[in-house]
């Protein structure tokens, strides 16, 4: 089942924004569904995991971007769902993409200086975490564009 995790994200991709159109009026729904998809992602990569590490550090290298990467795909379809929401319901797509491009980034720190976590740092999940915040904010700019022109045909 190597093409589930990128077939998702292209099913993702398509539905987002009309999804997107039907959340912008139910304010509160999104506001929720962000929190959890903030929630989600803060246990998923913060929860303990195996034995404490020894030292302090990061492992530096670029992804492996493949449609068969099921990792490197499920790091990237992490962000998606966060930085979308966030974005619909502030209607700053472009700042909700930079807060979870530093949201990546504050969890590598966390994984690399708290060790009692047993976490790994890993350069490689910071870019894929940003892939996935860019394409939630480019999701929630479309839904955003959706709804500003059924409301100029509304006029």
């Amino acid at each position: 089942m190597p093409w589930l995790a990128s077939g998702v994200l292209v099913v993702v991709v398509v539905v987002a924004p009309f999804l997107g159109v039907l959340l912008a009026r139910t304010p509160r729904l999104t506001l929720v569904l962000a929190v959890l998809a903030l929630l989600a992602v803060l246990g998923l990569t913060l929860y303990p995991e195996g034995s404490a590490s020894d030292a302090v550090g990061c492992s530096a290298g670029l992804p492996y971007l493949a449609p068969t990467a099921v990792e490197s795909i499920a790091n990237v379809l992490l962000f998606v769902p966060v930085v979308f929401l966030a974005g619909l319901r502030s209607g700053r797509p472009v700042l909700m993409t930079a807060a979870g491009i530093g949201l990546s980034a504050l969890i590598e720190a966390a994984q690399a200086f708290v060790l009692g976590i047993g976490r790994a740092c890993d350069t490689s999940d910071l870019v894929t975490n940003a892939i996935g915040a860019v394409i939630g904010g480019l999701l929630a700019a479309a839904a955003l564009a959706l709804v500003r022109r059924r409301a100029a045909r509304r006029r």
